[in-house]
């Protein structure tokens, strides 16, 4: 799944402070376009502060809504943005907990509890087998990591409703413009 790529920039992540981002640059998966660079894209939440707690609200001890994002001007030639949210903490490799895709291009942020479909999206399936958002939910006393990635495509993907995120990066390969990452935990 993702964790081979994910570790290094999850590190690079939790070692900056305050709003730091980065993208995780190659290695299997999602690739730029043929001769483009991969731009960075700074993620933020309003419902969390970067390398920060995330809320009850936003878990499954709570509501389970998904926390709202925003990220920045994406490069030139953005046709649509994905999602996807992993845990590179958990005990069987990485977990999914959100995809989503296709949403489009001059989308530059997600209220909390979002159905990305009212939003023209697709959601994809989460590592609970359930569409949509699915908060995190460590095994009792660890404080698991959580990544949410933000890539900007050049064009909608040709993945199908309900896709998992190895779907969706293999939709997505070769279509990336910039990608952005905010890390947040949580634990029981």
């Amino acid at each position: 799944m993702l964790s081979h790529v994910r570790w290094p920039a999850l590190a690079a992540l939790l070692a900056c402070h305050g709003g730091c981002n980065a993208t995780t640059g190659g290695g299997g998966h999602a690739s730029p376009p043929p001769g483009v660079t991969l731009e960075r894209l700074t993620v933020t939440s309003k419902s969390f502060p970067s390398n920060g707690q995330i809320p009850v609200d936003y878990t499954c001890d709570g509501a389970d809504k998904s926390p709202q994002l925003t990220w920045s001007a994406p490069p030139a030639g953005t046709k649509a943005f994905a999602v996807i949210v992993d845990d590179p903490d958990a005990p069987g490799g990485d977990f999914i907990h959100w995809v989503a895709f296709n949403i489009k291009g001059d989308t530059s942020s997600l209220p909390e509890a979002v159905d990305v479909t009212t939003l023209g999206g697709v959601a994809g399936t989460n590592g609970f087998n359930r569409p949509g958002y699915a908060g995190p939910c460590p095994p009792k006393m660890e404080l698991h990591n959580y990544a949410f990635h933000v890539f900007a495509l050049d064009a909608s993907v040709a993945a199908q409703p309900g896709a998992s995120a190895d779907d969706l990066e293999s939709a997505m390969s070769g279509h990336v413009l910039g990608e952005g990452i905010l890390v947040g935990n949580f634990s029981h």
